[in-house]
Order: C-alpha cells, then structure tokens, then sequence
C-alpha cells in the first residue's frame, strides 16, 4: 500500500511538471500579440559614363537565286569581319546575332498567284566595342568595308556591379532614416534589422548628364547611366 501511495505520488509531480512546461507555449498560443516591425523601400543610386558599346551590323545582299545571294552575302561579311578584327576588335567580340535567307515577291496581277523574284540574304553580327573612344570609327569603318544595316547602339558600365555597392549603402541610410521617422511618429523605437530584400532594376540613361565621346567620324554620345538599387528592409520596433 504505502508503494502504491508513493507512486501515485511521484506520478502527480510529474504531472505537475509537464503543465509547468506546457503552461508558457499554451499561453503564447492564446496571446494574439504580434510582434511589432515597421517594414520600408528605399533607393540609392549613382550615375556613370558607360565605357563599352555594342553595335549590331549587318549586309543584306541580293540575287535570283539563294545560292548567288548567299555567296555574294558570305564574301562581304568575311571582308566586314577580317577588317574589325584588323581594327582591333578581338574575335570574342564578334558574334553572329542573325543569319536569314527569304524569297522576294512580285506583287501578283489580280487572280493571279504571286511569284518569287528572287532571294535576300541578311547576316548580323553584335560587336563589342571596348574602348569607346574608337566607336565613331568603328561604325565608319564597318559601312566602309560592306555593311549596309545598322540596327542601334547599346552602352554599358564595366564595373557597375562595383558602383553598385555604392549606391546600396545608399539605401539603407534612406531606409534607416524613413524608418526611424515611422518609429518616432509611432511613439517606438528602431530596433535591430529583421529582413532584407534587394531589387536591382536594369541601368538606364539619365538625361541632362550626358559625356560626349570625341568622333572623327560618326558622332556619338554615350551619355550616361543611372545605377540604381532598391532594397527592402524590415526592423523591429521597441
């Protein structure tokens, strides 16, 4: 009897125990309390003059057949990149972008079908141009040696990964100052960082901020662009 009496005992303390424990989570359970953060967006940004151009060139040849239209087309595209490559442009840096070949059409007379005139031959290549300065040169000189598309010119900043850090400290002193005024509008205080998500849009120009880039021959302006870096970034509140 007094082993009976002794483990129910023992098995009552137990008990106790375990709603000891249990009594925190329980009551955390029950409160509907969140935790108070203030979550904001900022920006920072830094502006550079690109110091890589990319052109895309091309020739369109034609003739009666597919066969004379692509010979003629093959020979002045090998002219177009045996003369880049002397002019210093490396190899790696020409890459063919677009190759098409597509019949012309007689506009047909009423009721009748149309019929094939002959055939064009487009061939493009993406050059990258490494030293800007050289750009206007490059463009004379690819049209001088058999291109006769041009389709537009794109820039670039080499080390805009690097710029962006910049810009990146930038903006969490702009989220840090924003969130600091929400806390003390709030009656709180700025606690430690819970979160922080990045948003890197894609650089893009900035007028009124434009570098001119000295030509001999076709003038271009490479302007300048706009690194810019959003984040978002959530603090707790005290």
């Amino acid at each position: 009897m007094h082993s009976l009496r002794q483990a129910l005992a023992i098995s009552a303390l137990l008990v106790a125990a375990a709603l000891a424990v249990a009594r925190p989570g329980m009551a955390a359970d029950g409160d509907k309390t969140v935790e108070r953060a203030v979550s904001v967006s900022a920006n920072g940004s830094v502006s550079a003059v690109p110091d890589i151009a990319f052109i895309s060139a091309g020739v369109l040849t034609e003739a009666d057949t597919a066969r004379d239209a692509l010979s003629r087309n093959n020979a002045t595209m090998a002219k177009l990149i045996d003369g880049l490559k002397a002019a210093g442009i490396a190899a790696k840096d020409i890459q063919t972008s677009s190759l098409n070949v597509a019949p012309r059409y007689v506009q047909p007379r009423e009721g009748r079908p149309a019929t094939v005139s002959g055939y064009s031959v487009t061939n493009q290549v993406r050059i990258t141009v490494r030293d800007i300065k050289k750009l206007g040169d490059i463009l004379d000189q690819a049209i001088t040696l058999g291109a006769n598309q041009m389709h537009g010119i794109g820039f670039d900043v080499s080390n805009a990964e690097t710029l962006k850090d910049e810009a990146r400290k930038a903006a969490m002193q702009n989220a840090r100052r924003r969130a600091e005024l929400y806390a003390t509008a709030a009656g709180a205080q700025l606690g430690p960082v819970l979160r922080i998500a990045e948003d890197v849009p894609e650089g893009r120009p900035m007028p009124g901020a434009r570098a001119r880039v000295a030509m001999t021959s076709v003038p271009v302006e490479a302007g300048s662009q706009t690194l810019e870096v959003e984040v978002h970034v959530t603090y707790a509140l005290r």
